[in-house]
């Protein structure tokens, strides 16, 4: 099955049609208006520096449920001795620009480039892109961002200076969430790190159907 070349207009191939890894169109651009018509349609870009850019629909695709929601033993006493202070949008610029200097384990660079950066910082300053700091002597120490829509989340990326920094965000994001009765966190693709937190593959069928109930609720 190809994999669709994208042109000016503001449209996306159907998802379902995306190749067996999840990768389903080549090119466009970072506009305001593409980005929310992808995250409304399931779809999110992911693309190294010197790369077109890259969409992609997984299918399974992994979620959180907010009430479905586990925090380890050990990472409970790191929350309880509150050794780090949570806040929200209080800096997304450093968020976003400390999770495209996090080393990855999976190599050498980052998926973030300026062109990303600048792309979420708009969105940040219409609404949709979020962040979450933790703070520790006044000083950044880890965070997370992404996208709010609706009752859905789309998380994107998070960074650690300091052990346990963006758990500790992570928790706090989803408990607010849960209080504001989102119903559904996009996670994109596995990883054993939101696994042990309660994430779960689901197949993009169901996916669809949560993501679009999601986002129609106010």
């Amino acid at each position: 099955m190809p994999v669709f070349a994208l042109s000016d207009r503001l449209s996306f191939p159907p998802p379902h049609l995306a190749i067996k890894e999840g990768l389903l169109a080549v090119g466009g651009d970072l506009s305001v208006e593409r980005l929310l018509l992808a995250y409304r349609s399931g779809i999110f870009p992911w693309y190294s520096e010197g790369e077109p850019i890259l969409w992609w629909s997984p299918d399974p695709r992994l979620v959180l449920y907010p009430d479905e929601l586990k925090i380890s033993r050990s990472l409970r006493k790191v929350i309880k001795r509150k050794r780090f202070h949570i806040t929200f949008d209080q800096d997304f610029e450093a968020v976003i620009t400390g999770c495209a200097e996090a080393k990855r384990s999976y190599g050498e660079g980052t998926w973030i480039t300026e062109e990303m950066k600048s792309a979420y910082i708009e969105l940040h300053h219409l609404g949709y892109a979020h962040s979450v700091e933790a703070w520790q002597e006044e000083k950044l120490v880890g965070g997370l961002y992404g996208i709010a829509m609706g009752r859905a989340f789309f998380g994107e990326s998070m960074f650690s200076r300091v052990s346990n920094a963006s758990k500790v965000a992570f928790v706090s994001l989803v408990q607010t969430l849960q209080k504001k009765h989102f119903t559904i966190i996009d996670c994109q693709v596995r990883t054993d790190h939101l696994m042990r937190f309660g994430a779960r593959e689901v197949t993009r069928k169901v996916f669809f159907e949560q993501l679009g109930k999601a986002i129609r609720r106010k």
